[in-house]
């Protein structure tokens, strides 16, 4: 029988998994609060409060520095993923308009669902890469309107392109390092937030936050979208539907939408219902078993 299934170890760790789209949801809102920020010194900053939380909790339970002694590849693959997707992407936001250059960026969960076919124990069939195609389709309703590609944004289209492969990777690539406790995270964002730092110094310039508020806003960024969420992303790819979670992905800038209409930065439209329907079937699509 052919069906989405979130019971036993799989079930759980998928379930988990779906906990950092629904915290990505809010990294919209929550960054506009924060306020126009240069994007390193957010990084380095939002990724400093998450990266040392999630340190804190380590300790909490007692686990100490011998956690972070891993093979070098798993760092690389740690740091590469989530300080080379934030690189690239923002370098794409200033070669190319922001609608553009997150629709060529959300690419990475269709790269996902496709990319599974390589793991070990996993099957691709035709319906799973229509899901995830339908997934992509529902993105492009919402950011599609506001999109005029021009061949004068190639190279940050080609950074975009760059960055979905680079997640997508990190992403699978997180399955081949099972063994590594999903706690390594804590150091892979303490890493990113020091190499953000050093970008921030070399190519912008240091931008205070504009009251309690906007501290308020870095220190949830720092908690939810960029700490607890790359926890709960890694232990999904780890041990859960890989296919499932990345046609559920899509569901992050739709359920952005909709936080950003109801606290009315943004405008409803039809658009959205064809992208909650679209999404939603994606989903099922791409999370039966192969």
């Amino acid at each position: 029988m052919t069906m989405v299934t979130t019971r036993g170890p799989s079930g759980r760790a998928t379930l988990l998994g779906t906990g950092a789209i629904a915290l990505w949801s809010v990294l919209a809102v929550l960054t506009a609060l924060a306020g126009d920020l240069p994007p390193f010194q957010m990084t380095a900053v939002t990724f400093g409060i998450g990266g040392l939380l999630l340190a804190l909790a380590n300790l909490v339970q007692g686990r100490g520095f011998a956690l972070y002694r891993q093979p070098a590849a798993a760092w690389a693959v740690g740091l590469g993923g989530l300080f080379g997707y934030h690189a690239l992407y923002f370098t794409a936001l200033t070669a190319a308009p922001p609608a553009e250059a997150s629709l060529v960026c959300y690419l990475w969960p269709l790269l996902i669902v496709v990319g599974s076919a390589l793991l070990p124990g996993e099957r691709l069939r035709p319906l799973h890469v229509l899901g995830a195609l339908l997934g992509l389709g529902g993105v492009a309703f919402l950011l599609g309107p506001k999109a005029q590609f021009s061949l004068d944004a190639m190279g940050g289209y080609l950074a975009a392109l760059a960055a979905a492969v680079t997640w997508a990777a990190y992403s699978l690539a997180s399955r081949r390092f099972a063994a590594v406790p999903s706690a390594i995270v804590a150091g892979y964002a303490l890493g990113t937030a020091v190499l953000a730092a050093a970008a921030h110094l070399l190519f912008e310039t240091w931008v205070w936050p504009a009251g309690a508020g906007a501290w308020a806003a870095l220190a949830g960024l720092g908690l939810g979208p960029v700490g607890a969420a790359f926890l709960l992303w890694d232990i999904g790819m780890k041990r859960g539907n890989p296919r499932l979670l990345g046609a559920l992905a899509y569901a992050a800038p739709l359920a952005s939408t909709l936080i950003l209409i109801a606290t009315g930065k943004a405008e409803a439209s039809l658009g959205i219902l064809v992208a909650c329907l679209a999404i939603t079937l994606g989903a099922i699509l791409a999370g039966r078993k192969g």
